[in-house]
């Protein structure tokens, strides 16, 4: 899905993280994984994390205060660090797709701001590791803002930081709903499905020329 007003210029992207650049940073694949290696009682995971994991991307919980809830709410013969490795070990680059949004940028000197539900550790964990710095000029999180997607504040802030008018920005989500909102919002708005089709969407895209 995208919009249709591709009229005026892009200055800004607006893209998510997991789903766009990396896998998700905790996603239901992951969990799956973490309940087969560590012998765990799925059904009760998915419910503790269900009840707790928003509260955890609003950055109103540490990722220990999330685990001391989800998995260690009984003793476990695994120690947290274990455990927390693992979590970052399911952060896993997609394809190419980071190399061809920084050469996206060098070419037409936009800023790229992120815009995604990340839990802090998790999210400072995929910076460093994959070196988003590169890419990103300013981090739109939840765990630093306190707002979530589809919360239309997000977008809000993100055009506030970046000085940039909705209409003169191309947000990139894998997920529909959100780009729904984006798009409702004024933004230039793509639904990522693969790297192949978001090249051709956006080669026929206008961007701002620099002066």
């Amino acid at each position: 899905m995208h919009n249709e007003t591709k009229a005026e210029p892009i200055k800004t992207l607006f893209l998510d993280i997991g789903g766009v650049l990396l896998t998700n940073g905790w996603g239901q694949t992951s969990r799956k994984k973490a309940v087969e290696k560590f012998g765990l009682d799925g059904k009760e995971i998915e419910e503790r994390h269900h009840l707790t994991f928003d509260t955890y991307e609003e950055g109103k919980l540490s990722l220990d205060e999330y685990l001391g809830r989800v998995v260690f709410n009984e003793p476990k013969n695994f120690s947290k660090e274990e455990f927390k490795a693992f979590m970052f070990e399911q952060s896993q680059p997609l394809g190419d797709n980071l190399t061809y949004f920084k050469a996206l940028k060098k070419q037409h000197n936009l800023k790229v701001i992120a815009v995604s539900n990340e839990g802090r550790e998790l999210n400072e964990h995929r910076i460093k590791q994959y070196k988003l710095n590169e890419l990103f000029d300013a981090y739109i999180s939840s765990c630093y803002i306190h707002l979530r997607k589809p919360d239309k504040g997000v977008l809000r802030m993100a055009c506030d930081i970046s000085q940039t008018l909705p209409e003169h920005a191309l947000y990139i989500d894998d997920r529909l709903m959100f780009v729904e909102v984006a798009a409702a919002y004024g933004l230039q708005a793509l639904q990522f499905k693969d790297l192949e089709t978001t090249k051709d969407f956006i080669n026929t895209c206008t961007f701002h020329k620099s002066e």
